[in-house]
């Protein structure tokens, strides 16, 4: 059996621009759906509130095992986008690919952990990207470099 499991990242205005960002650093196809789009009573109240360009899911598919997905959280709807992580692990093989995406994902964000040896043996690090995301990435049995 394959199990994976998808972050989901939620955003008050800001999925659009944080996925499409996303694909410019991990690559992959993106697929946006808006409240528009929708239809329906959905889209009736997303215009009503000025958000029918909101996204409403939108999925980026990087690869087989990777797919982030978004959405943005109408004003309506209770509750606020929190703080969200996402984490990133690979074999020392795939370190290449993952220091990229750190590269990547480090335009403007607050770095709390540089990518370096962690005491564990693994390069490690964590940051806030500029969408307010934290982002752990784990390279498995790799040297900082």
């Amino acid at each position: 059996m394959a199990i994976n499991l998808n972050p989901y990242i939620n955003w008050r205005g800001q999925a659009r621009e944080a996925m499409e960002f996303y694909q410019s650093v991990l690559g992959g196809e993106l697929n946006v759906m808006t409240f528009a789009d929708m239809g329906g009573t959905a889209a009736e109240v997303a215009a009503a509130e000025g958000e029918s360009d909101w996204v409403m899911h939108a999925a980026l598919s990087v690869s087989d095992s990777v797919l982030l997905m978004g959405a943005d959280h109408p004003k309506h709807v209770p509750g606020e986008p929190q703080t969200q992580q996402v984490s990133i692990s690979g074999p020392a093989e795939d370190g290449d690919t993952l220091r990229s995406w750190w590269e990547g994902l480090s335009d403007g964000a607050t770095v709390m952990q540089p990518l370096e040896q962690a005491a564990w043996g693994d390069s490690f690090g964590m940051l806030r990207d500029k969408y307010g995301v934290d982002w752990l990435v784990n390279i498995g049995g790799a040297q900082a470099g």
